[in-house]
């Protein structure tokens, strides 16, 4: 897609530190990368910016796969903080063999808990716990894994801070993110992701990871971003799976009907509600 060209040209810049870096278990094999305190404190104003303490949106998802062939998905999503934790749940609405389906997350601030998440699948009838060995999976077919959906717990990385760069006229820091360990790379599923955040509201709005143990690489792009109700948020994204020049599979999803700080109940963001849907 267009909105992937532009990463094409700096793919061959990024080839040499990949070499040297190494992918899957290479990665274990290097000295332990130095954290840098300035990258830290900037995912950190990431992690903590103004996202509204309730969200809601309507979500249309295209899936394109390699021969240009389009699936497209129709979801409704909300999503409400809970103390220090966000609760988030959406329902798939359309097309019939994926209506009613729904899936539900529990992202926990504290460290050491692991986030929970549970996807209802109505022609078994049966809500699944997303284990944590399953996150670097698929999501729904899409070229997002569930760990994508989750806010990443900051202490698993090493973050450096590369260099700034304008982004589509937008001034940003280049940061690369590293794991600290294999099972976060397992978790993940990436070996490093580098990550361009803008300046002005600590959004991102680019992303490259490298699949860990993998030769793919995953490109995403926010290419629309409005300020609703006072919040930032992504109106439309793009994300691509890559093996070298060519694109596997890619996701579009557009999001329509976005509101802020709208009252939503608790009792929308349970195992019951899942399962009984909209």
């Amino acid at each position: 897609m267009n909105a992937y060209a532009d990463l094409r040209s700096i793919r061959s810049v990024w080839m040499f530190s990949l070499l040297v870096v190494g992918l899957g278990a290479g990665l274990t094999a290097q000295p332990a990368r130095a954290d840098d305190p300035k990258a830290r404190k900037i995912m950190e104003q990431v992690r903590d910016r103004d996202d509204g303490a309730t969200a809601s949106s309507d979500m249309e998802m295209v899936l394109i796969d390699k021969r240009g062939n389009q699936r497209v998905r129709a979801v409704r999503t909300y999503r409400r903080k809970e103390g220090k934790d966000k609760h988030s749940i959406m329902f798939f609405l359309s097309p019939a063999d994926v209506k009613g389906t729904g899936f539900l997350t529990y992202d926990y601030d504290q460290e050491k808990k692991d986030d929970d998440q549970w996807l209802y699948l109505p022609a078994l009838k049966k809500t699944k716990r997303i284990a944590s060995g399953d996150k670097s999976g698929s999501f729904m077919g899409s070229d997002m894994n569930y760990s994508d959906m989750t806010t990443p717990n900051l202490n698993d990385f090493d973050y450096t801070l590369v260099k700034e760069e304008d982004v589509d006229g937008q001034k940003t820091w280049r940061i690369e993110a590293v794991p600290r360990n294999e099972t976060v790379m397992d978790e993940t599923g990436y070996s490093k992701r580098v990550i361009w955040v803008r300046q002005d509201n600590f959004m991102v709005i680019r992303s490259v990871g490298y699949i860990y143990k993998s030769e793919d690489m995953k490109f995403m792009q926010v290419v629309k971003l409005e300020k609703i109700d006072g919040v930032w948020a992504p109106v439309e994204m793009h994300v691509a799976t890559k093996r070298g020049a060519d694109t596997l599979h890619q996701t579009i999803l557009r999001f329509t009907n976005i509101h802020h700080n709208k009252p939503l109940p608790a009792e929308m963001f349970t195992q019951r509600k899942l399962e009984k849907g909209l």
